[in-house]
């Protein structure tokens, strides 16, 4: 069972990738706007918003 578990070298290779290439485009995307990217419950008010404006809590509100 522990072998199932362990992570292979390429799935290690492969995750440190994705992380580099994330790292890279979140970057470009904050150069891009000019600001940093909003982190963890911020990102989600941010993502959160349509295109009206209102958050997903004040369309619940009425």
């Amino acid at each position: 069972m522990d072998d199932e578990r362990k992570s292979s070298k390429a799935g290690k290779r492969a995750a440190e990738g994705l992380r580099e290439a994330t790292a890279k485009d979140e970057a470009k995307n904050e150069s891009k706007m000019g600001h940093d990217l909003a982190k963890s419950a911020d990102r989600f008010e941010e993502r959160s918003k349509s295109s009206d404006g209102k958050s997903a809590e004040e369309k619940q509100k009425g």
